[in-house]
C-alpha cells in the first residue's frame, strides 16, 4: 500500500490525475473515506487525467455520474444501494464491462462483493489541517 498525503483540494485532485493515467478500461477504483474527506475532488482528478470533458459533481442524489472522453469514467455513489441488484439495476457491472473506469464513493457498503472485481483501493482520511489528507491507495503502482 502507498500512502500519500495532500495539503489541499488542489493536491488531492492532482493524486487522481497521476492515477488515471496507470488505470487499464474497466478498472474499478473503490473509495472509502468520510463525509467531505475528497472522494469528488479525486474523482475529478481521475476524470480530468482520462481525458474526460464532463464537469465533475457527487453522485449522492443521481447514483451515478457518467462522464464523457476518450477513456470514460462511471462515478457511483453506494450509499444508497442496499443489495448486488441494486447495482446491476445501476448498470455498475455494464460499466465496467464496456471497458469505463469506475469510480465507486462508499465501497465499503459492498466491499466483500466488490473484491471480485479487483478494484484499486482508495482510503481518504483527515490529516491535521483542514484540507490535509492522508490517501492510502492499494492496487496500482504509482
Amino acid at each position: 500500500m502507498a500512502v500519500f498525503h495532500t495539503a489541499s483540494r488542489e493536491e488531492t485532485v492532482a493524486l487522481g490525475r497521476r492515477m488515471a493515467a496507470k488505470l487499464a478500461p474497466g478498472t474499478l477504483v473503490a473509495f472509502t473515506g468520510g463525509l467531505g474527506m475528497g472522494k469528488t475532488a479525486f474523482c475529478q482528478g481521475l476524470a480530468e487525467g482520462l481525458g474526460c470533458t464532463d464537469p465533475v459533481s457527487s453522485p449522492t442524489f443521481a447514483i451515478v455520474n457518467y462522464y464523457r472522453g476518450p477513456r470514460p469514467l462511471a462515478h457511483f455513489d453506494l450509499y444508497r444501494i442496499h443489495s448486488e441488484d441494486d447495482l446491476e439495476t445501476a448498470g455498475f457491472y455494464e460499466y465496467l464491462d464496456q471497458g469505463a473506469v469506475v469510480a465507486a464513493e462508499w465501497s465499503e457498503n459492498f466491499a466483500d462483493l466488490l473484491a471480485a472485481e479487483h478494484p484499486v483501493w482508495v482510503n481518504i482520511l483527515p490529516g491535521a489541517g483542514p484540507e490535509d489528507r492522508t490517501i492510502e491507495i492499494e492496487g496500482v503502482e504509482l
